[in-house]
């Protein structure tokens, strides 16, 4: 399935409801009803946009999963679905922010581990751990891996992921989204240099993140 439309089909049905609910208070005629339904109605349009990126192609780039800004970038090592020692950046988006994510960098999917869990607010530390999410790690051509979490945040309520285990994705392509407000944190081989600083603001499929040794 395409995931490239001007508005992401996950959207439709919220859409939707929102057009039949500001056409139905129209007939009401209470006009600031039909105010404040028509501004949710484009602000869920607005949510759901899926604009086209681009990005000069180079070699070994690691590019933003995820459009947001940068709170957390620091040396870890964790042990569990996801284990060694990493370089993590951290992405939080606001609900202002386009939701739609896209591969940091090119390769085959090779791992999809979905965690249950709670909805603290994203840009809490504990978020990575304890929120729910949904870890996905590309192999690249020459063995490396690159883990991009999925978290969902204390408004986010659904994570979309549109790629299975197999897939090969190229770098900047779309590969899921997540629904009003959420995290995304890229794990990045240790030995990566960063290119981003904290408090960056960043677009997916656009903006680098870094580089691989």
């Amino acid at each position: 399935m395409k995931h490239d439309n001007v508005i992401v089909h996950e959207g439709y049905p919220f859409i939707i409801l929102s057009l039949v609910v500001t056409v139905f208070v129209a007939f009401l005629g209470i006009c600031w009803l039909i105010i404040l339904f028509a501004f949710i109605t484009f602000f869920i349009i607005w949510f759901f946009r899926n604009p086209e990126r681009s990005f000069q192609e180079e070699e070994k780039v690691l590019i933003s999963p995820a459009d947001g800004k940068v709170i957390k970038i620091e040396d870890v090592e964790v042990n569990g679905t996801i284990s060694g020692r990493f370089k993590k950046i951290s992405i939080f988006m606001n609900v202002f922010n386009v939701h739609v994510n896209r591969a940091a960098y090119s390769g085959k999917i090779e791992a999809i581990n979905y965690h249950e869990g709670n909805f603290f607010s994203a840009n809490l530390d504990k978020a990575s751990l304890d929120n729910e999410r949904n870890e996905i790690m590309i192999r690249a051509e020459d063995g490396r891996s690159v883990w991009m979490v999925q978290i969902a945040g204390l408004i986010a309520r659904r994570i979309v992921c549109w790629v299975n285990v197999g897939t090969t994705v190229k770098k900047g392509e779309r590969f899921g989204l997540i629904r009003f407000g959420s995290r995304v944190d890229v794990y990045l081989p240790e030995d990566s240099q960063i290119s981003v600083k904290l408090r960056d603001n960043v677009k997916a499929g656009q903006t680098i993140l870094g580089y691989l040794s």
